[in-house]
C-alpha cells in the first residue's frame, strides 16, 4: 500500500502543471516512504527514518518558500535567484552533492531493500523538477561537476558497502544530471540502467547478508566475487559493460550540445569510481583468505543468471550502438 502511494506521489509531483502540484506530490511521497522506512525491530532504522523526515521537511520548507516568493516577486534578477532557491531545495531532497551530508548516515541505518528505493526511485521526482529550471546552466554545470568529483573522492577508503553504494550513487546522479540537461530520452536509459545494475547488486547483498568489504573477501567461491566486480565495473562505466552504454550516450550529447568542459570533467572524473573499484577488488582477486561458507542455495543461482547475461548481452549492444551511430 505505502510503496503504492509512494510511486502515485511521484507521478503526480513529474505530472503536475504547477508548482503546488509538485510540492504536493512530493510531500505524499515523503509520507509513503516514512513507514517503509521505519522497522520496529531496528532502532537504527526508525533514528534514519526520523533524520531522514527532518531534512525532507526542511527541504520542503525552503521549497515552499521559494514557490511563494515567485508569484510574489517581478524583478527578474530576484526571480533567478529564487528559482536557484528551488533548485537548492530540491538537490537536498535528494542527497545531491554539495548538499549530501545526510544521506550516507541515513542509508547506513537501513535495509538494503529501502537503501534501493532512497538511491533510485527517489531521485526521480526531484531530478525532473529542477531541470525545468533552467535559468542558471552554469550553476547546474556546477553542481554535476560537484557531484562527480564528491562520488568519487568520497568513495575511497571505505569499509560499508551501503556508503559505497551511496557515494556512487551521488557520482551518478552528476551523471544523470547531466544527462537530462540535455537529452531525457538518454535520462531514461540511464535510470533504467543504474537501476537494473543496482537492484541485482543490492538483491545478492540481501540474500546473503552482506553489509561490509571484508564479507566480500571471505566468499569462498571466486566466481561470486567475479560477478560482483562484474557488476562493480558495469556500475563504474567501464566498457564493454552495460554501464558504459549510458555514459557513452551522455558524454556524445553532451558534445553536441557544446558542454565539452562538463563532458571532459565526466570522463576524467570517471576514472575516479573505476579506480576506487578496481582497488577495493584487488586484493580480493588475488590474495587467499580465510574463507567462510555462506551456503547459497540453489534458489539464489538466478541473481548470477541475470548479472552475468546483462554484462555480456552489453557486448553485443555496444557494437551495434557503435556501428549504427
Amino acid at each position: 500500500m505505502f510503496f503504492l502511494t509512494l510511486m502515485v506521489g511521484t507521478m503526480i509531483a513529474i505530472s503536475s502543471y504547477s508548482w503546488m502540484g509538485m510540492w504536493m506530490g512530493l510531500e505524499i511521497n515523503l509520507l509513503s516512504m516514512m513507514p517503509l522506512m521505519s522497522d520496529y525491530k531496528s532502532p537504527y532504522s526508525t533514528e534514519s527514518s526520523l533524520k531522514y523526515f527532518i531534512i525532507q521537511a526542511l527541504a520542503s520548507m525552503i521549497l515552499m518558500f521559494s514557490i511563494i516568493s515567485t508569484s510574489l516577486v517581478s524583478s527578474f534578477f530576484f526571480e533567478t535567484e529564487i528559482l536557484m532557491i528551488m533548485n537548492l531545495a530540491l538537490m537536498i531532497k535528494m542527497g545531491m552533492a554539495p548538499f549530501h551530508f545526510w544521506f550516507p548516515e541515513i542509508i547506513d541505518g537501513l535495509n538494503w531493500m529501502n537503501c534501493l528505493i532512497l538511491l533510485t526511485w527517489q531521485k526521480i521526482a526531484p531530478m525532473m523538477l529542477i531541470i525545468l529550471n533552467t535559468a542558471n546552466l552554469k550553476f547546474i554545470n556546477s553542481m554535476i561537476i560537484i557531484s562527480l568529483i564528491t562520488g568519487g573522492l568520497m568513495g575511497l577508503n571505505q569499509s560499508s558497502l551501503r556508503k559505497i553504494m551511496v557515494y556512487s550513487s551521488i557520482n551518478h546522479m552528476g551523471w544523470m544530471m547531466a544527462a537530462l540537461m540535455v537529452n531525457e530520452l538518454i535520462w531514461w536509459t540511464y535510470i533504467f540502467v543504474y537501476t537494473l545494475i543496482s537492484f541485482l547488486m543490492i538483491s545478492f547483498f540481501k540474500q546473503n547478508k552482506i553489509f561490509k568489504l571484508n564479507q566480500i573477501q571471505s566468499l569462498k567461491n571466486s566466481n561470486t566475487k567475479m560477478v560482483i566486480l562484474m557488476n562493480f565495473l558495469s556500475l563504474g562505466g567501464l566498457p564493454p559493460f552495460i554501464g558504459f552504454i549510458p555514459k557513452w550516450l551522455t558524454i556524445n550529447e553532451l558534445i553536441s550540445n557544446n558542454f565539452m568542459f562538463t563532458a571532459f570533467m565526466a570522463a576524467v572524473l570517471t576514472l575516479i569510481t573505476l579506480y576506487f573499484y578496481t582497488r577495493i577488488f584487488f586484493p580480493v582477486m588475488t590474495l587467499n583468505k580465510k574463507s567462510i561458507n555462506l551456503n547459497l542455495s540453489t534458489s539464489k543461482n538466478w541473481i548470477y543468471s541475470i548479472s552475468n547475461s546483462v554484462n555480456l548481452l552489453s557486448l553485443p549492444i555496444c557494437t551495434i550502438m557503435a556501428w549504427i551511430l
